[in-house]
């Protein structure tokens, strides 16, 4: 059963955007950019009080993802990332992104910083580190 609406062809848009942002990373990274991107849509907090659909979450300007620029977002996905998207669209999570509005991926071996939009850091998977709002702040999430 999915946590948050959506149409056929936004779990074509899902599974794009996971695909772009972090294919490098395998299936568990896409799941975590999933994790963040289905957090968008349920939080009805700071910059994601208007999004209420994934449509609205990954085109989002400003705030969007640069995955939507890369030439990986561009064209169909595969079964394997529509089936990888369905699992966050039906509720999935994966420390770090549990509760994650927010990621980036450091240049280099940086580590990553501690605060990344005033939110915390919940962790790190390979190139990519995970931020949450502070207890209270989004409590659709929490």
């Amino acid at each position: 059963m999915s946590i948050i609406a959506y149409a056929t062809k936004e779990v074509d848009l899902l599974a794009r955007l996971m695909r772009a942002e972090a294919v490098g990373e395998g299936a568990l990274g896409m799941l975590m950019v999933g994790n963040v991107g289905v957090n968008r849509v349920l939080a009805d907090c700071l910059t994601f009080k208007d999004i209420t659909s994934i449509t609205q979450m990954v085109f989002q300007s400003p705030g969007g993802f640069a995955g939507v620029n890369s030439s990986l977002f561009y064209g169909a996905a595969t079964t394997i990332e529509k089936e990888l998207a369905m699992r966050n669209i039906n509720g999935e999570y994966y420390y770090p992104a549990t509760n994650a509005l927010w990621f980036y991926a450091p240049s280099g071996n940086n580590n990553c910083v501690p605060l990344w939009y005033e939110q915390r850091l919940s962790g790190r998977y390979l190139n990519h580190c995970f931020y949450q709002p502070y207890s209270g702040v989004c409590t659709e999430i929490h």
